[in-house]
């Protein structure tokens, strides 16, 4: 059974949890222990560790996320009634492909339960893994990477942390319908490989552009499924992260917001944190990045909308192509409509609604086709 993947916890770190108060987040998890297993038809959310960092090339240990869990279940919960799971750890296997064949038989086994894995690595190689979780649904996949670069490498190279982005466009089954990244910095990544980016449809957001206005990033994650997140993302000065001294990145308040972002969006079914340093500080941060997401999560609004649309008010915008626009009552979040081309041959198989802004649909009023929709299009039909 995939679930025999899974490690329990180790007695060390139950008995620190034990210590916590029954106010903590500690007395509302229930956990993989040696002698019980959670019963999963009670859960909404399941953490795992993946103890796997041989796709990092600068791996000086391997991974403990024993700091991890003591400071995120010494943590005061919200107002939530999301029931909560740690799994445990998957260890690393034989090989890397080992590891990856775990994580991905457990993963795609929580997700058919409508359980949302959070996923703490070990190397962000392991995304490659989430990603052909989504093989046995047998849907298209809009992964969203929080990341400092695009991770491309050479075709005939074995997958890493710095390259596993090559080998999720190019292998079959081919189900990435988009990619986004969020956070590029333009001295980190050479320019073809920026070119290639545009030449895909893809979407990159360099850091300066969502510091300067994070609501930018929310659409983003409201359409996608998959969200990793590179804590090499993040400035030293927030994270704690010495080893590799990174002077700019996103802020510890902005890091929560972008996964607070995740947590809320209707669509986001996995969410993992990879490259962790195994420092007590980066700990803290991590600890802090999963109690957003799941904060985020306990307040999403369950208007992800493909069924009914009478709770919208449509706007139709005549330029040279008609654009329809929907606002939700309920939120006043935007979307726009990909229409179906019937002539063509769709990678959607019926017209269906990207998250937009506000400000993109007031751009399409002064006649400014809103460049994610135009993008959104291209690849539908390429």
């Amino acid at each position: 059974m995939e679930f025999d993947f899974l490690r329990p916890l180790d007695n060390e770190i139950l008995e620190i949890i034990k210590g916590f108060s029954s106010q903590q987040l500690g007395s509302k998890v229930v956990f993989h222990t040696a002698e019980e297993f959670p019963d999963l038809n009670q859960v909404s959310l399941a953490i795992i560790g993946v103890l796997e960092n041989r796709g990092d090339a600068n791996r000086t240990q391997e991974v403990d996320l024993t700091h991890i869990r003591k400071e995120l279940y010494g943590l005061f919960p919200g107002n939530w009634n999301t029931s909560i799971a740690d799994l445990g750890d998957i260890v690393e296997g034989n090989s890397i492909s080992d590891t990856h064949f775990a994580l991905r038989k457990v993963v795609s086994s929580l997700i058919k339960k409508k359980i949302i894995p959070i996923v703490i690595g070990g190397s962000q190689d392991l995304t490659y893994a989430l990603y052909r979780a989504y093989d046995d649904l047998e849907q298209m996949v809009n992964l969203v990477s929080i990341d400092s670069q695009f991770d491309f490498g050479k075709e005939s190279e074995s997958i890493s942390a710095s390259s596993y982005l090559t080998k999720i466009i190019i292998e079959e089954p081919n189900n990435l319908f988009n990619y986004s990244n969020v956070g590029y910095q333009t001295y980190n990544n050479s320019q073809e490989e920026i070119d290639l980016i545009d030449k895909l449809f893809f979407e990159g957001y360099r850091l300066g552009e969502i510091s300067n206005n994070i609501a930018l990033a929310e659409p983003v994650f409201r359409d996608a499924d998959l969200v990793s997140l590179d804590l090499t993302s993040v400035q030293s000065a927030a994270s704690g992260n010495f080893t590799s001294f990174i002077p700019n990145g996103f802020s510890g308040k902005e890091i929560c917001a972008l996964s607070r972002y995740a947590g809320i969006s209707d669509k986001v079914s996995l969410f993992g944190v990879f490259n962790h340093n195994n420092s007590k500080q980066e700990s803290v941060l991590i600890a802090q990045i999963i109690w957003y997401f799941i904060e985020g999560y306990q307040y999403r609004s369950n208007e992800y909308p493909f069924g009914s649309r009478e709770n919208y008010i449509k706007y139709i915008i005549p330029l040279e192509e008609e654009l329809v626009f929907f606002k939700s009552n309920k939120t006043d979040r935007w979307w726009i409509e990909i229409p179906f081309i019937s002539t063509s041959n769709n990678k959607l198989k019926k017209s269906s609604l990207l998250p937009c802004s506000y400000e993109e649909y007031l751009g399409a009023c002064n006649q400014e086709i809103p460049e994610r929709w135009w993008k959104a299009q291209r690849k539908n039909i390429v």
